[in-house]
């Protein structure tokens, strides 16, 4: 996981700025969030890269123990809870591997967030770890949160934007990546290797590792394809909120769910899963 860790220690800020520079994802996913987490109690947010879920779960009172496989990002993320006045909250922050959360003990967290590992995870026998992890650290009848990229989005970002998805400039390369879900950019520095799943494949997999499904929303669904022309278009129209309103209604819609970039699986730790 090396190259992951190379490609975030680069875009440290870049990656603090992402949700506000795209903030339909943080606002569809929080929404969501908020209607499933429990009332109060601990949260492990693993994969949580600079914070910003983990700050806003914490100025809602929740405790919080970050982890990241990258330690510029647990360090900047540190820097960001001293500065929000929000550090009381936070019972620790760990450089850690989704893979591998023996530090923490069985059971520990009421609730889990995963919303980075399983995209960048490409061997389906590492996703298996990460989805076993998650179960063992998670109370039982915990919520987790757990963010997957859409494989049918990224071919059509493919065909919108070829050169900006290299090798997916190639028709042949685009249809591998349809019977893979495997994505390695070829330019030096851009977005690092992923793995893209179909959405129908999301659930069963979850509940393979004894989750039950609770939802599965599309995190930016139509807005996926919507550029800054059709933004500024209901911006200066005056309704930029209302189109986000209607974004966060639709993100359960199942027929849409394919285009959406990023998609959120919201489920509850069921039973015990046999080690």
């Amino acid at each position: 996981m090396s190259h992951v860790v190379d490609y975030y220690s680069f875009f440290v800020e870049k990656e603090w700025t992402r949700l506000d520079r795209e903030p339909l994802e943080f606002l569809i996913n929080w929404h969501y969030m908020k209607q499933h987490l429990p009332g109060s109690g601990t949260v492990l947010d693993i994969g949580a890269g600079p914070g910003k879920y983990s700050l806003q779960l914490a100025k809602a009172g929740y405790r919080i123990t970050l982890a990241d496989l990258t330690p510029k990002l647990v360090d900047l993320a540190r820097q960001k809870a001293t500065e929000f006045g929000l550090l009381h909250q936070f019972q620790g922050f760990h450089v850690a591997d989704a893979r591998d959360l023996s530090h923490f003990p069985d059971e520990a967290f009421d609730a889990s967030l995963m919303l980075g590992p399983m995209y960048h995870l490409q061997k389906e026998q590492d996703r298996a770890a990460a989805a076993k992890e998650l179960h063992r650290v998670t109370q039982k009848d915990g919520i987790v949160f757990v963010a997957f990229r859409s494989r049918s989005n990224h071919i059509m970002s493919a065909f919108m934007a070829p050169e900006n998805w290299k090798p997916h400039h190639q028709i042949d390369a685009i249809h591998d990546f349809y019977q893979t879900g495997i994505f390695d950019h070829t330019e030096e520095g851009r977005f690092t290797g992923a793995y893209f799943y179909p959405v129908d494949e999301i659930s069963p997999f979850m509940e393979s590792f004894g989750f039950q499904t609770i939802q599965l929303i599309g995190s930016t669904n139509i807005g996926a394809v919507l550029t800054t022309e059709h933004w500024r278009y209901w911006q200066e129209r005056g309704e930029a909120e209302k189109v986000i309103q209607l974004l966060i209604e639709t993100a359960t819609d199942p027929a849409l769910l394919g285009m959406s970039s990023h998609l959120l699986y919201i489920g509850k730790k069921a039973e015990s899963f046999p080690r």
